[in-house]
């Protein structure tokens, strides 16, 4: 949550990449659709928004040009838009309209160009197969919770919750599409002069950043898969697959890679959580700009994202927001229910009952609201911050199944400046290897509590018995400095 949310949930851009008949004509002659590419545009700032904003313009610059050196093997004669966000989820995402979507978490996992051009060539492929068109939607949430998105009708933004927390991951191609644009993207990065191996170890990367999150997330309930493994489903022959394609070009080993110039624009990024936008440690989601801090039920995982915090488990979903405050703390809690109902729905709430958490004013009320599939209970419970600003949250669980965000509730507290000072970005750092540096004592810099080896050989594509030669640059993620 990058600043002060308004009360009204934000809508979610899951829906954008639901969109068909993004291509028309046949054969050289196709093209993007005008009106596809119209809305592209207009949703683009939105997407940047939703997504953390832009990488700075060099980084974006250097995404640009691969993409466009790679895009141009597709045979569309309407220019792609390539774009480097900076969002801490591991992924990478294609819109119909021609725009081409990298988060900088996904960059930190590629160890040179060729595997950024493997990545950019595979969703100018599923814009070049048009497989938005067919798409499938996901349920990541138990039904019950996902017909929240169905709440009563017109622009209730009570469903919102749902696509807000999911975003893009809601949305995934099936195996035979992610074959084919596998298939195109080797192609395309081939044909732009890369080495097509460099599919192949971007897709092992992948794979075992998908085993470390699993095992993070089981040990601590960080956070869920990476989006990428989600939304682009890694299959056991995938890797495999890729491989003998990249031997089939006759240019595998042969062609472009460029590490050390793509190690030398990564160096300095930001990985995980910016704390501009409040970090995520765990359990528990901290905001040294903002200095407040809660944690979540065990079980249950956090996503950040730009306007809201979202939180998500088996038994209930919740967002964390805020907005300004106009003195009377019951005038806010239906100020966010009139938000969650829209203009065409009138939620009837309990009258606001109220508290005090942590030495923080507080109240709260509960609505229970008919769905499609059943009824769910609403709360809201919300915080006065100071004298202009409140902060909320809101729940949906099971009607009558009793609330467990109880704990999360009075969790909500404020970080001190010593507290708050101690948050620092994590960042890139490319060293050079040197005489007697091995993979532990380079591990050992990493700025994590937990798994260093691990996510050192991740990081870097190695494997557990991998030797380093003196002269070799690797990926280390160590503390930064807030800016």
């Amino acid at each position: 949550m990058k600043i002060k949310a308004i009360i009204a949930l934000s809508a979610s851009v899951a829906a954008i990449g639901c969109a068909s008949g993004g291509l028309q004509g046949t054969g050289a002659n196709r093209t993007i659709a005008p009106g596809v590419a119209q809305q592209a545009s207009q949703q683009h700032p939105q997407i940047i928004a939703e997504f953390g904003g832009a990488l700075d313009g060099n980084r974006n610059a250097y995404v640009s040009t691969v993409g466009r050196k790679v895009g141009a093997q597709s045979g569309i004669r309407s220019a792609y838009t390539f774009t480097a966000l900076n969002s801490p989820v591991m992924n990478a995402f294609a819109v119909p309209g021609g725009y081409v979507y990298v988060t900088r978490q996904l960059m930190g996992l590629m160890n040179d160009e060729a595997e950024l051009a493997s990545v950019l060539g595979h969703e100018a492929g599923h814009i070049a197969a048009d497989h938005s068109a067919g798409r499938q939607n996901r349920g990541l949430l138990s039904q019950i919770l996902a017909a929240g998105a169905a709440i009563v009708t017109g622009s209730s933004q009570l469903g919102q919750i749902v696509g807000q927390v999911a975003q893009l991951n809601q949305l995934s191609y099936s195996r035979n599409q992610e074959f084919e644009a596998d298939t195109l993207g080797i192609r395309y990065m081939t044909g732009a002069g890369y080495d097509p191996n460099a599919a192949t170890s971007l897709l092992a990367s992948l794979g075992a950043a998908t085993a470390l999150e699993a095992r993070a997330a089981g040990r601590n309930d960080e956070r869920s898969a990476p989006a990428w493994a989600q939304t682009h489903p890694l299959s056991a022959d995938r890797v495999a697959r890729a491989a003998k394609q990249a031997q089939a070009t006759g240019m595998a080993g042969r062609g472009i890679r460029n590490r050390d110039q793509y190690l030398a624009m990564l160096d300095g990024v930001i990985v995980d959580d910016d704390p501009r936008q409040g970090v995520v440690e765990g359990r528990s989601f901290r905001h040294p700009d903002l200095r407040l801090q809660f944690t979540v039920p065990q079980g249950y995982g956090i996503q950040n994202g730009v306007r809201a915090v979202s939180i998500t488990g088996s038994n209930g979903q919740a967002q964390f927001s805020g907005g300004s405050f106009n003195g009377n703390l019951g005038t806010y809690i239906g100020q966010v229910f009139q938000a969650l109902g829209g203009q065409q729905t009138n939620i009837q709430y309990a009258q606001p009952r109220s508290t005090n958490v942590n030495g923080i004013p507080a109240a709260y009320s509960t609505a229970r609201v008919a769905t499609q599939q059943g009824q769910v209970d609403v709360t809201v419970f919300a915080y006065q911050w100071d004298s202009n600003t409140a902060y909320h949250f809101v729940t949906m669980t099971r009607a009558g199944a009793g609330n467990p965000f109880e704990s999360m509730f009075g969790s909500l507290g404020r970080l001190t400046a010593a507290q708050a000072a101690a948050i620092r970005p994590r960042i890139i750092d490319v060293v050079t290897v040197r005489a007697g540096d091995t993979v532990q004592s380079l591990a050992n810099r990493m700025a994590y509590n937990d798994m260093k080896t691990e996510r050192f050989l991740t990081l870097n594509g190695l494997q557990s018995n991998s030797r380093l030669s003196p002269g070799q640059k690797v990926k280390v993620v160590v503390y930064g400095t807030r800016t």
